[in-house]
């Protein structure tokens, strides 16, 4: 059954402008949550609406008028319980006009909303979760895997953040440039994270997939923006590896291909030359850093030229083993027992991701289709099929589903 018209405009402007809309009314209010409220409450609206008229032209500016009028509404009702009269709209121009001025839906002013949501009033742990969910309209579910953490705890901690913002009388003006340093980590943590969510998704055709193009422009942007910052440039660099890599992702089926034993002449190799323009100039400035270390991983499988060329294995488990001494997390450990596996045998791979948190990453794909793959390497079948299931119960995207679904069927009468 196809989608309805209005619904299907609804699910697309959603994505395509829901975080802009809500940064924006956080931005004129200084009230996160009067920001999602009222944005919630226009695309209850506009679900009738839509469905009914048919959805307008700029279904944006319908949404954030519309959401804008809710927030008012709202004000108005709570100066009147305390009776007092609600705040009339600015007269002159605010950080919001500025922020949603003519063509709101352009590419770097999302970069700018992210620049003004990284405050340095929230804490450091919480400024890329808080604005992956307001700008980039991540859930609070998908915050939290990305974070490996409860979504209780990544709930908490986003209502911290929030009370902090008030209490902080933040204004979410967007900064200036002697004042980017101070957000550029969490800024590139926020792209980094929205890219993984597109990344994940081998087929291209998952609710996020159009952060793969946004980022990557955005990552030019910011290079673009800050020249002489080795961190920025790597990022700019693993992206458009990454992406070079996506034509040769996929099966004729539709099957997800592992790195490994993707047929590199189908990379693009004009975007794995601009990766390496990006790769020269960050290592011309730079030692090994975290993002310099993810750059070359993805420089050195981007090496091979055909599928006769042997896989970067040993020189790859080695990076790893080197950007563990500079950010060790367990999603970096997980990709170091995959290239361990295939190093060292499965079993030396298994015991490194037998020493991570179970009770952490029982519910993270990645650590159980890992798992998986070692297990039935081992011959222990009956594992492997439990985490190929677990892995399969957390509703991965169609290319992931069916290789997981394949590698499980290799496992019958074993």
């Amino acid at each position: 059954m196809s989608t309805p018209v209005g619904e299907g405009a609804l699910d697309d402007a959603f994505r395509a402008v829901g975080g802009r809309i809500r940064a924006a009314l956080a931005a004129r209010y200084r009230d996160l949550d009067l920001a999602e409220e009222a944005f919630a409450e226009s695309c209850l609206k506009a679900a009738k609406a839509w469905k009914d008229e048919g959805p307008p032209r700029d279904t944006a500016a319908w949404l954030y008028r519309v959401a804008e009028r809710t927030a008012l509404d709202i004000l108005r009702r709570r100066r009147t319980r305390t009776e007092n009269r609600p705040d009339e709209p600015a007269s002159e121009p605010t950080a919001e006009d500025r922020l949603t001025s003519d063509d709101a839906v352009i590419p770097d002013e999302r970069l700018k909303l992210i620049f003004v949501c990284c405050h340095p009033a929230i804490g450091g742990e919480s400024r890329a979760a808080l604005t992956l969910k307001l700008v980039c309209g991540l859930t609070t579910g998908e915050v939290a895997r990305a974070f490996l953490l409860s979504e209780t705890t990544l709930a908490q901690r986003l209502v911290r953040a929030k009370r902090n913002i008030t209490e902080a009388g933040v204004g979410f003006e967007v900064p200036e440039p002697e004042h980017w340093a101070a957000r550029l980590s969490a800024v590139l943590s926020t792209i980094e994270i929205a890219y993984a969510k597109a990344h994940e998704d081998a087929a291209g055709s998952g609710r996020h997939a159009g952060f793969a193009r946004e980022m990557f422009d955005l990552t030019a942007l910011l290079a673009e923006m800050l020249p002489e910052e080795a961190e920025v440039l790597a990022l700019a660099a693993t992206v458009r590896f990454a992406e070079a890599r996506r034509p040769a992702r996929i099966d004729s089926t539709g099957a997800m291909i592992p790195l490994v034993e993707q047929d590199p002449a189908l990379w693009s190799q004009p975007m794995i030359a601009a990766a390496r323009g990006y790769c020269a100039r960050a290592l011309g400035m730079s030692g090994p850093g975290p993002r310099i270390m993810q750059m070359m991983i993805h420089a050195l499988w981007c090496g091979r030229r055909s599928v006769a060329d042997p896989p970067p294995w040993k020189a790859v488990l080695a990076a790893y083993d080197i950007l563990l001494g500079l950010r060790d997390d367990p999603v970096i450990r997980i990709n170091r027992a995959v290239a361990l596996a295939e190093v060292q045998g499965a079993e030396a791979a298994l015991i490194e991701l037998d020493r991570l948190d179970a009770d952490v990453l029982n519910d993270f794909l990645p650590f159980l289709a890992a798992r998986a793959d070692v297990l039935s390497r081992l011959g222990r079948h009956d594992e492997a099929r439990i985490s190929f299931d677990r892995a399969l119960a957390l509703g991965p995207g169609e290319a992931e589903r069916r290789f997981l679904e394949r590698r499980r069927a290799d496992l019958v009468g074993k």
